[in-house]
């Protein structure tokens, strides 16, 4: 299973809300040859670590695709480049943030994040806006380095990460 995480919390000049962000997001990611199996709700979330930033908005795609760890990454980069991102500072605001959260269950050996490419995202299980939505559509998927469910992972978090799900407009 291939796991993305997705985030926005800038206005973006074409798509306006990050909402509308996500969800073109996720038309361009399925107009790139990769199948999109399920995908969580949209989240509302605060920005972690905390700071004055506008909130997140957040989901999580399963997808299927022929790519490798490194041409998933460079996908998801393209989509951001295309989406206007910039990457100035590490958590900084941003119109979209792609994540590979977990590639089948690889675990690449640097998980020190000095160089390349690290899968399982080496934050994920600390991050309520990657577990609530993963654990929504993945309830069962289990890290392959800590070996616990999403929803366990999500249990385990201390009450200070604030997310709410986005209503469905009806």
């Amino acid at each position: 299973m291939i796991l993305i995480g997705m985030g926005a919390n800038l206005h973006h000049p074409q798509f306006g809300e990050p909402l509308n962000s996500l969800k073109a997001a996720v038309e361009e990611i399925r107009n790139r040859n990769v199948m999109i199996v399920s995908q969580s709700s949209y989240y509302r979330s605060a920005p972690v670590p905390i700071s004055d930033q506008p909130w997140f908005v957040n989901a999580v795609l399963t997808v299927e695709t022929d790519l490798n760890v490194s041409g998933i990454l460079s996908l998801l980069h393209d989509v951001e480049f295309v989406f206007g991102r910039v990457r100035k500072e590490k958590w900084e605001a941003r119109v979209l943030d792609l994540d590979l959260l977990a590639y089948h269950d690889d675990v690449t050996a640097n998980q020190d994040q000095k160089e390349g490419s690290v899968v399982p995202h080496p934050h994920m299980h600390e991050r309520a806006f990657v577990l609530a939505p993963l654990a929504e559509i993945q309830p069962d998927w289990s890290h392959p380095v800590l070996n616990k469910s999403a929803a366990s992972l999500l249990e385990g978090l201390a009450g200070d990460q604030v997310f709410e799900i986005i209503p469905v407009e009806t």
